[in-house]
């Protein structure tokens, strides 16, 4: 095991393997974004506000916030930079990057992804250089996930030559929508498509919302979403639209076109399949979600390993000093497992990102089945990130005390700005159902609304095996798996086969349990469709669960494969041994049911786990220091006071008073 005192790890190194393939991105914002950049603590709604939309249209262009749109209109076509520039701007201030990711992923990216060539040379220029503001109606108040059954109806009259766009009835409102309580100029509204009598089902429409002045067009009501607990810069409002007129070119037909006379066509027949091969189109924004939140989280971590590195609590009897809050076993419980995992979603990130640069990044057809992998690994991994970026900065918040609860140092509003990560870009318990049907399926053309689940044509013959979607290390993951023998006594728990092994095992088995569920209840239940899936949803959330965690030990260790320098390699190795581990202790009511760990060998678990946790105690502050953010990002009183309390406690050691400990 490296040795950091001594100064084995090549901190460079360890930098160079998480910064990945886009480095010169996150170098790029390390030296561009300084101060003006933070967060200001203790401002109201309107002063965020104005800061946020102010900032937006400082921020450097050498940052390529807007790198995804081809370079004719401004961009670089560069998908996968425009994710790692997100997740960047993500540890500076999370409503600038919202609000950047409003304009250039979420409403400039669906004009690219949904309009053609003359709405890209009409609009893209102007939205890529911020010319015009933009945001994306799709959420309703009455319907969010279901984004399949929105109210708002978009209705073709082949006389005027022009769509009708109209809100039925308040439930119809679209809600929650960033940019449109202040600064939107224009909106992608998604609704649904009616011309000559007949329900196409939902599409998108490029709508002015505002004039030059900034006031609402006619037959446009905009408000304002009110109060939020975090991400005050953001202007979240509604619209609501009265019979408003849009010019038929304003559909953005990629995937359904209106001809004068109302024939409706598509190049996609199936409704379901349409409409999902759209949303596919928008991934980046809940892959870009899942990198903030997974960034935020890395913010937390390194001020609270930081802070435990300085801050005494409590005597022993055989010293004068008091131990260091990293020195507690319960200390590292908190904080390693935490770190371990943090580290596996960020290598399963950068897979994701790599898949995502490759699948939409060039100028041909897209492979649809990888498509569909795409977004079945982008749902489960925004899931997993999120939610862990909810935990995690509690976490962090409580193991700094008082001081984690004051808003100058940080984690307060860490804490506020990621909360509704867990349900913007996908309610996360959605998210899992969508991974989860694609597993139990075995294919995803007709995934319909979640409320598919329970339609009669959801049968038993559609259940089929499950087949195992690897990571990038294929190979060596199935030659570690093989290699494990038969007898799990005879294996240490720190054998890299076994863990990936046990990973692999009770997702099988789960989805196993899960497919004669449904078969039993397609079987005995066949006059109450809905029963047959919600009787069994916490079993294939649980599936969905179990795979995520595969995927990202997978990239973990594809990660660690990677890895060129040894020091570095045998700490990646010590850190995926805590985050398996801990994956399997933290599960151990089903090991031990199904008969995958005996009583001694859980006990070894933790033991080991105990182990991990002491040995990699030298190297908390390397494992944080590895993210490389700038000492001023992280915008935290208690570390800026970091030189002065170590100077203060070796002055008063060197005094030999054994009351000198900081406050």
């Amino acid at each position: 095991m490296p040795d950091h005192a001594s100064g084995r790890i090549d901190l460079a190194r360890l930098q160079e393997v998480l910064d990945g393939p886009w480095a010169e991105v996150r170098d790029a914002h390390r030296k561009h974004l300084d101060a003006r950049f933070l967060p200001v603590y203790g401002e109201t709604g309107d002063q965020a506000r104005e800061r946020i939309t102010r900032l937006l249209s400082e921020l450097p262009v050498e940052l390529g916030i807007a790198s995804a749109f081809p370079t004719e209109y401004g961009g670089r076509s560069d998908v996968g930079g425009s994710i790692v520039a997100t997740e960047m701007l993500a540890q500076v201030d999370l409503s600038l990057m919202v609000k950047a990711g409003v304009q250039w992923g979420l409403f400039g990216g669906a004009v690219a992804a949904l309009g053609t060539r003359r709405h890209h040379d009409a609009y893209l220029r102007d939205i890529v250089s911020g010319r015009i503001f933009g945001c994306f109606a799709m959420t309703e108040t009455g319907h969010g996930s279901d984004v399949q059954q929105l109210r708002t109806t978009c209705t073709y009259d082949p006389r005027t030559q022009t769509f009708d766009l109209h809100t039925p009835h308040e439930a119809a409102r679209k809600d929650y929508i960033g940019n449109a309580a202040r600064d939107g100029r224009m909106a992608v509204v998604f609704a649904q498509l009616i011309a000559n009598g007949r329900r196409h089902g939902v599409h998108a429409w490029l709508v002015p919302i505002r004039d030059a002045q900034g006031k609402p067009l006619p037959g446009v009501t905009i408000g304002d979403a009110g109060a939020k607990a975090g991400l005050l810069g953001v202007d979240n409002g509604r619209l609501s639209f009265d019979h408003v007129q849009v010019p038929r070119d304003m559909l953005l037909d990629r995937y359904g076109q209106v001809a004068e006379d109302g024939t409706y066509s598509s190049p996609i027949e199936n409704d379901s399949r349409r409409f999902f091969t759209m949303l596919g189109t928008l991934v980046r924004g809940r892959v870009s979600v899942g990198g903030a939140a997974s960034a935020a989280t890395r913010s937390a971590l390194t001020i609270a390993v930081r802070y435990g590195d300085i801050r005494r609590q409590f005597g022993t009897p055989d010293a004068e000093r008091e131990v260091l809050l990293n020195d507690y076993l319960a200390h590292q419980r908190k904080l390693l497992p935490a770190l371990a995992t943090t580290y596996a979603l960020h290598f399963a990130q950068a897979e994701l990102v790599a898949a995502l640069d490759e699948v939409q990044g060039g100028d041909g057809p897209v492979d649809e089945h990888r498509q569909r992998e795409l977004e079945s690994r982008a749902a489960g991994l925004k899931a997993a990130q999120t939610w862990h970026a909810t935990r995690t900065i509690q976490m962090c918040r409580e193991a700094c005390g008082g001081a984690g609860y004051l808003s100058e140092n940080r984690l307060p509003s860490l804490k506020a700005d990621t909360d509704v990560f867990t349900t913007f870009e996908g309610d996360n318990t959605v998210l899992l159902q969508l991974v989860a049907k694609g597993l139990l399926t075995g294919h995803r053309d007709e995934f319909g609304s979640l409320d598919g689940w329970g339609r009669a044509s959801f049968v038993a013959e559609q259940v089929r095996e499950m087949v195992l979607e690897r990571t990038a290390a294929r190979s060596l993951i199935e030659r570690l798996v093989s290699a494990v023998p038969g007898r799990d006594e005879e294996v240490a728990v720190t054998d890299r086969g076994w863990q990936l092994k046990a990973f692999e095992d009770r997702e099988r088995h789960l989805l196993d349990g899960a497919v004669r569920r449904l078969r039993n209840g397609a079987a005995t239940k066949k006059d109450r469709p809905f029963d047959i899936f919600n009787d069994v949803q916490d079993h294939v959330l649980a599936v969905a669960a179990a795979h995520v965690d595969r995927v990202a030990l997978e990239a973990f260790v594809a990660g660690i494969e990677d890895t060129a320098d040894p020091a570095v390699r045998a700490l990646l190795s010590r850190v995926c041994d805590l985050y398996a581990l801990s994956v399997i202790e933290a599960d151990k009511g089903w090991f031990l049911e199904h008969g995958r760990l005996t009583p001694v060998r859980s006990k070894a678990v933790t033991g080991v786990v105990n182990g991990l946790l002491k040995e990699l105690r030298p190297h908390m502050r390397t494992l944080v220091d590895g993210f490389a953010i700038p000492d001023t990002w992280l915008h935290a009183a208690i570390l800026r006071e970091e030189p002065r309390r170590q100077e203060s406690m070796a002055a008063h050691d060197a005094a030999g008073d054994p009351q000198a400990v900081p406050a």
